[in-house]
């Protein structure tokens, strides 16, 4: 056979490759994909960045889709490429709820709050919490008195998570020796070379294995689940944050568990307006391929259906519930919620559009105290003020 001959045989063998594993899913589903997809995502080396890759390749794969996955250091640099339309959806962290809110970053002019929705969200088998130098001795968030703690630019997802996970200590900023960085990575290289004693994290994140590779090691501190005023005070910061168990993560394992806190990371959003097919098929296929990229990273695992938590504080697009319904997977009671989260995000629009009109002097201050005043007047809980 002549390398022509070869070339055609090799290109059909390819196709009907292809093929077999699209049908092997689902042999009717015809997914309205584009040709070229585009995400943000957290920065190269991420757990969310690891994900976002593994799914992209299951979609090339089975439906010739390119998945382009944009890495950003910062919430803004994520979300910003969504909100300009220069991707269609992000693998997101909980900067999502902040975006939703219009709050911290994203009370400024060129934000407000986002019309912002799930597509569907991994929950792993690790927790959210602040890695501490093993080689300090500290045993709980308490012991972080005096020590120096890591505050990141443009990231109030990662500073406010902080903020809470001191609070389950019983301290505040005011209490630890703040240092500033420009990014994610660069706090956790920060840690590693001694120039703070503690860094923010999903437990299986890239970077943390290298704290725990490094002389100084690597401890996570509890969040106990008896303690009352542990969670009371975290609640009073983020209102996002679930009790769990983790048997993943950096020094941690089935035989060493920690008992902490999580969100679902990364979870995968898009804007209200995105094509409600588009966002239907790929909720399915994400799903249907689930064995695909499943063990591709640590974190993978939490995409499956059974995970799923249809009762956060962001709401599902309407493409995405199609989809859950079709499966039998969605409730009245999670239509019920999705409703609420919907109607909260109007009442947001409303009195974004009035105080653009007004613009005031002091914007974003301003805006916080009119945010709170149409959450309260709605019957919804501020949080933030």
């Amino acid at each position: 056979m002549n390398l022509l001959g070869f070339s055609r045989v090799f290109a059909v063998a390819l196709l009907l490759c292809l093929t077999m594993q699209a049908q092997s899913a689902d042999p009717d589903f015809q997914p309205k994909f584009p040709r070229t997809m585009s995400w943000s995502a957290y920065n190269l080396g991420t757990t969310g960045y690891n994900q976002a890759v593994a799914i992209g390749k299951a979609l090339k794969d089975n439906y010739n889709v390119n998945l382009r996955v944009l890495p950003g250091k910062n919430d803004v640099s994520r979300l910003l490429p969504l909100q300009r339309g220069r991707v269609q959806f992000s693998a997101n962290g909980v900067a999502t709820y902040f975006g939703q809110e219009g709050v911290f970053q994203f009370a400024g002019k060129i934000w407000g709050p986002l019309p912002l929705r799930l597509v569907i969200a991994s929950h792993g088998d690790s927790n959210q919490a602040l890695g501490v130098a093993n080689d300090l001795g500290i045993k709980s968030y308490a012991d972080l008195r005096g020590k120096r703690v890591p505050y990141v630019r443009g990231a109030p997802a990662l500073n406010v998570t902080t903020e809470a996970f001191l609070a389950c200590g019983g301290l505040t900023w005011d209490d630890v020796e703040r240092v500033d960085f420009p990014g994610y990575n660069a706090m956790w290289t920060g840690i590693v070379n001694g120039q703070v004693d503690a860094a923010y994290a999903t437990t299986v994140s890239g970077p943390t294995r290298k704290l725990e590779a490094s002389p100084r090691g690597i401890f996570w501190p509890a969040a106990p689940h008896d303690d009352d005023g542990c969670w009371k005070r975290m609640a009073d910061v983020v209102p996002f944050m679930q009790k769990h168990v983790a048997t993943r993560g950096a020094a941690i394992s089935e035989d060493n568990p920690h008992e902490g806190a999580t969100y679902p990371y990364p979870m995968l959003i898009t804007l209200a307006e995105q094509d409600e097919q588009i966002v239907h098929d790929l909720a399915k296929a994400i799903h249907i391929h689930y064995e695909e990229y499943k063990n591709a990273d640590p974190g993978s695992i939490g995409w499956a259906m059974e995970r799923q938590n249809f009762r956060w504080v962001v709401p599902f697009h309407e493409g995405a519930v199609r989809y859950f319904k079709s499966i039998g997977v969605w409730s009245d009671d999670d239509d019920d919620h999705n409703a609420r989260l919907i109607q909260r995000q109007a009442v947001l629009a409303t009195a974004w559009q009035a105080h653009e009109a007004e613009d005031p002097d002091d914007f974003s201050a301003a805006w916080m105290i009119r945010r709170a005043a149409a959450l309260d007047a709605a019957g919804f809980d501020p949080i933030w003020r």
